[in-house]
């Protein structure tokens, strides 16, 4: 498969080349935005890295080193979610923005699909060192609950390690 063209405009990667359109339907990266297929940042990163996006702004292609900070000027937590969306779309899952949600990501369960079933997890990615009050918990904890999902905590390391932590109510 010849690498997507796709461009960055403000915080917007999207590509209207069929590839786009195909690997959509094949892995579900991306979403359709009219005509085209819209990435998020960590998305676009993602297939950066795999050589399956080249990224144009101004014309210009950027190399896969300088791709990280040209993206990270659109969002500073990517250095913490970035390893998250990776982790776990090697694992197989399939990864979406939560922001409506206020949220980092909404994952779906290996074989499912967005449009066809809902998220299993509503993730939020920390650093390790953040400090996290028991009303910021609880605050996510709703987020989760109310949309019918579990909690799924990302804790991020110094060397990227991600820890992982299920939250789920339980009824006594």
């Amino acid at each position: 498969m010849e690498a997507i063209q796709a461009h960055i405009i403000g915080e917007i990667v999207s590509s209207n080349s069929s590839e786009a359109h195909s690997l959509h339907k094949k892995s579900g990266f991306g979403e359709p935005k009219g005509e085209k297929i819209q990435y998020t940042l960590s998305e676009a990163l993602y297939l950066i890295e795999s050589g399956k996006l080249d990224l144009i702004s101004g014309g210009k292609k950027i190399l896969k080193k300088e791709a990280m900070k040209k993206l990270q000027t659109k969002d500073r937590k990517l250095q913490i979610k970035y390893p998250v969306f990776k982790d776990l779309r090697d694992r197989g899952y399939i990864v979406k923005t939560a922001l409506k949600f206020g949220a980092d990501f909404r994952v779906y369960e290996k074989g499912s699909r967005p449009g066809n079933t809902h998220a299993k997890w509503v993730v939020f990615c920390e650093h390790e060192s953040k400090k996290t009050s028991w009303h910021e918990f609880s605050a996510k904890n709703r987020v989760a609950h109310s949309t019918k999902k579990k909690l799924l905590l990302a804790i991020v390391d110094e060397e990227s390690d991600i820890s992982y932590y299920e939250v789920a109510w339980v009824r006594p």
